[in-house]
C-alpha cells in the first residue's frame, strides 16, 4: 500500500532530500520555508527513518570540491572476527569518510572497505601503511579515485 503524504510532508521531504541548508540549524530553515516548527520536521524524518522508509539519512562529501583530490578506496582482507575492532579503528582516522563491511566473493575476498582522502598525492597511501601498521593487517587493495561521478540524491517531491 503506497504511503500518504500531506502537502506539508511532501514539501518537507522535498527539501530534506535536497542539499541540506548550509545553516546552523538547517531543520529549522527547513520548518521555516514549510511554515512549520523545527521539531515537525525532525520527528516526521525520525518516524520515517524508524518505519524504514527511509533507509539512511546522510551527507555526501564532495570530496573534490573540498579539497581532497587525491583520494583511494582501500579493501582490506580482514578477519570475520576483528571486522567491528579494526573497523572502529579506521572509521575513528580524520581522513576516512566511509568505513564499512560488505560480503565477500570466490574471486574478490576483501571485505573492509575505507574511503580515505588525501589533499596531496600519495596521502591516501600514506594513512593506510600506517592502519596496516596500527591494525596488523597488510593484506589490502588500493583503488585510486581518478575522477569524482556526479552524486545525486533520489528525488521523491518537487
Amino acid at each position: 500500500m503506497a504511503i500518504q503524504f500531506t502537502q506539508t510532508e511532501e514539501k518537507i521531504l522535498a527539501l530534506a532530500g535536497a542539499d541540506l541548508p548550509d545553516t546552523e540549524q538547517p531543520f529549522k530553515t527547513i520548518a521555516d520555508a514549510v511554515g512549520v516548527d523545527e521539531q515537525t520536521v525532525i520527528d516526521l524524518l525520525r518516524d520515517l527513518k524508524e518505519r524504514k522508509i527511509i533507509r539512511r539519512f546522510g551527507a555526501t562529501l564532495r570530496h573534490q570540491k573540498a579539497g581532497y583530490g587525491h583520494n583511494a578506496m582501500v579493501a582490506w582482507r580482514v578477519p570475520d572476527e576483528r571486522t567491528d575492532e579494526v573497523g572502529e579503528i579506521f572509521a575513528a582516522r580524520p581522513e576516512i569518510s566511509h568505513c564499512y563491511v560488505r560480503r565477500t566473493y570466490p574471486e574478490w575476498t576483501y571485505n573492509v572497505y575505507t574511503m580515505i582522502h588525501g589533499e596531496r598525492p600519495g596521502q591516501a597511501e600514506d594513512v593506510a601503511a600506517e592502519l596496516e601498521k596500527e591494525v596488523g593487517i597488510d593484506d589490502n587493495c588500493v583503488l585510486r579515485s581518478l575522477k569524482e561521478l556526479k552524486k545525486t540524491s533520489m528525488v521523491y517531491f518537487k
